[in-house]
């Protein structure tokens, strides 16, 4: 409705479930490592929590799309359920055939045990994601530990995942499930996002919306949002949206604090009554109330996470910290340190390439500018062909569109360690890298469990450009920053510190007036500079 009003080719903020606005903050990923190092915990119980809306099934969408082939998944998501009912259930899931007659919990119960049997044998192991188990009766919740009894003399026969709000952690708390809170072998608790995440999150999604559109929010309306929303991603989609759409309503090009106040007020309930005025004409017949009630069903999602890069100084800024956090350590090795656990026939063709060392992903990576850096330090060489080598730490999907360039990243080897792989292109749903004279395409969600968000590119030097966070006092340098900012649309007049300001304000980008490597990259893309592009970006 709003989205062509503020550059933007779709609404950045929809309720529908896009793996295109996969984002994953720092949590999320430890979470998802948490549910992997799961995986070989040898059966037993992982618990994930979270408050609604804080992205637990995002994690869990994560996790399936890596489960290994070799893992059978039976997925619950309503377990209001009796004893009998939640058999039933387990079984069809599995699709275990049942007798005519199996109408017992005994009769489930040994057509479970048969099938976990004869899958050990084939080298399989079953999994039993519930989702919503916050729902489950404390009858029920004993009737799974004894699921877990199944085993032969070497292992558990069955691995539970546990998913739900918070209150499930006070149900395993109690005495009478103290036998089952012992088999918990991994949990994690989802808390909300930082300020700073928040940020990142509203930047990202907007970045997959309209790459090169201004950012429609001002800085005082970033913080109001986190304010108000708690910093849980469901209540941040509900609030920017409807904050975006006010601002729309009053022909404003970006939403500021008063109108996300105002949004708030119809969203949540809270803040001054809102002028009728304010309210869009065309929103008559309900549709108004339509959105905002089609919206209370917001999407459990999205993710790759990722801190927005400092724009001046080639680094990345670090995630804030961030409530909730980790529950009690975990047995055996740090779960964020284990390495994921890959199924597809893709990653296996990866992962059975050498790993690839960065000198040797920098060089591949400037063959794409049509220059050979040779032997020697990759990026002394490049500064020779007037490129220069940036690096954001975790910048993520987020910094990925942002720039619009093809790059290296560093992927976690199942067997461990990691390895450097060329990000080439990019599309709605999936990446495709280069590694090791190997293709191979992934899925979003794949790729964000596999990658710390770290991204490494090169950029072309300016004339003039001396190795300053402004190009220097070098007039060639000061001419050619002149010129873009008026190509970019940002008119002479004020100093050049406060147009600098100006065209970052525009673009998303820190507002600090020094154009350092990201700021002369959209310049440099907005003049048509010949540099590598990723494929699939506009």
């Amino acid at each position: 409705m709003y989205a062509s009003f503020f550059g933007l080719s779709k609404e950045p903020f929809s309720i529908a479930p896009d793996p295109r606005f996969l984002f994953m903050s720092e949590q999320h990923r430890e979470a998802l490592a948490h549910l992997l190092y799961g995986l070989g915990g040898g059966g037993g119980f992982v618990l994930l929590t979270g408050e609604v809306g804080a992205g637990k099934t995002t994690v869990c969408r994560c996790f399936l799309e890596q489960v290994p082939a070799h893992c059978r998944v039976a997925y619950i998501f309503n377990p209001k359920l009796s004893v009998a009912e939640l058999l039933q259930t387990v079984c069809g899931e599995f699709g275990i055939p049942l007798p005519a007659q199996a109408d017992s919990v005994k009769a489930h119960v040994d057509a479970l045990n048969a099938f976990l049997l004869a899958g050990h044998a084939k080298g399989e192991q079953a999994v039993l994601v519930i989702d919503e188990a916050q729902s489950l009766s404390a009858e029920v919740l004993e009737q799974l530990r004894l699921l877990t009894n199944l085993e032969t003399a070497e292992r558990k026969l069955l691995q539970i995942i546990l998913i739900g709000q918070p209150e499930l952690r006070e149900m395993v708390a109690r005495p009478e499930l103290e036998q089952l809170a012992q088999r918990i072998v991994a949990r994690y608790h989802l808390g909300p996002l930082s300020l700073a995440e928040t940020q990142q999150y509203i930047q990202h999604r907007l970045s997959v919306a309209g790459p090169s559109a201004p950012l429609p929010f001002s800085a005082a309306a970033l913080a109001r949002i986190h304010a108000l929303s708690g910093g849980v991603p469901r209540r941040i989609n509900l609030l920017a949206d409807r904050a975006l759409l006010g601002a729309y309503a009053q022909g404003q090009p970006r939403a500021e604090r008063r109108t996300v106040q105002q949004a708030a007020q119809e969203v949540f309930g809270r803040g001054p009554a809102l002028p009728v005025a304010w309210r869009w004409p065309a929103l008559a017949g309900g549709v108004a109330v339509l959105l905002v009630l089609g919206a209370v069903g917001l999407l459990r999602k999205p993710a790759v996470p990722a801190p927005v890069v400092a724009a001046v100084t080639g680094t990345a800024s670090q995630p804030g910290a961030s409530a909730g956090g980790a529950a009690p350590a975990l047995p055996g090795p740090a779960p964020a340190s284990a390495p994921p656990l890959a199924g597809s026939a893709e990653l296996g063709a990866l992962w059975r390439a050498a790993p690839v060392p960065p000198a040797t992903a920098w060089r591949e990576l400037a063959l794409r500018w049509n220059v050979a850096i040779g032997d020697g330090e990759p990026c002394a060489a490049a500064a020779q062909a007037q490129l220069a080598c940036f690096r954001s730490g975790s910048g993520g999907l987020a910094v990925v569109r942002q720039l619009g360039r093809p790059g290296w990243i560093t992927l976690r080897r199942p067997e461990g360690g990691s390895s450097a792989a060329l990000l080439v292109a990019l599309n709605d749903s999936q990446a495709t890298l280069q590694a090791g004279g190997q293709t191979v395409s992934l899925s979003l969600a794949t790729l964000a469990g596999l990658w710390p968000g770290d991204f490494a590119t090169l950029w072309r030097l300016p004339p003039g450009w001396a190795d300053s966070p402004d190009g220097g006092a070098d007039p060639a340098a000061r001419a050619w920053l002149e010129q873009g900012l008026l190509r970019a649309g940002i008119a002479a007049g004020p100093t050049l510190a406060e147009r600098v300001r100006q065209f970052q304000r525009a673009q998303g980008l820190p507002p600090d007036g020094r154009a350092g490597p990201v700021t002369v990259m959209r310049l440099n893309r907005l003049a048509g500079v010949q540099e590598a592009r990723l494929a699939g970006e506009s």
